[in-house]
């Protein structure tokens, strides 16, 4: 009973605004959709024979905006958003999985638009997390993401800092981004 009454409550009092599926956010004429909890799965998203991923996820929006805006397919379209980062590679190297260029964070090249973080998992969210950037300053990035919780806004401003010939992302899951060549 106690559950029913806690999911009433999430459904009802904590999320009136918005509901999963509907767009919140558009970069480059590629929308972001709500999905609630960050757990909700509504289903796989394939366009042309080509799986984007699980609907609403953070995974299936930076998939769908690159391959609406770059025409870029993954070599490998499956795989949870830590998935997308390998940790064997070394900075600036080709991420064949993904088909994009790799940089650690730190790397010695600065984030650029339409890069793609990829966060590492926690405790929590072994999964992991993925963004795109937007808007690149000298101190801070901003990204874009869909699904970063109930509580969260799609829009995040990240400091960043040059120091010792190298840019690092302050922000302590970043594990590097991934680049269109």
């Amino acid at each position: 009973m106690l559950g029913v009454i806690i999911w009433a409550c999430k459904l009802f009092i904590f999320y009136p605004q918005h509901t999963v599926g509907e767009v919140i956010d558009t970069y480059n004429g590629v929308e972001v959709y709500y999905n609630g909890e960050v757990d909700n799965v509504s289903g796989r998203n394939i366009q042309n024979n080509y799986n984007i991923g699980l609907k609403y996820q953070c995974v299936e929006f930076v998939k769908r905006y690159y391959y609406q805006v770059f025409n870029h397919k993954m070599p490998d379209s499956y795989g949870h958003a830590v998935d997308f980062f390998d940790k064997r590679l070394s900075d600036g190297k080709m991420n064949g999985r993904r088909g994009l260029l790799q940089y650690t964070n730190p790397s010695r090249l600065k984030p650029a638009v339409n890069d793609i973080l990829v966060y590492d998992g926690t405790v929590i969210n072994p999964y992991g997390h993925v963004s795109i950037v937007t808007n690149v300053a000298d101190d801070e990035i901003e990204i874009i993401q869909q699904n970063p919780g109930p509580f969260e806004s799609t829009r995040e401003k990240i400091k960043i800092e040059y120091d010792n010939n190298l840019w690092e992302i302050k922000a302590s899951r970043v594990l590097g981004w991934l680049r269109k060549k």
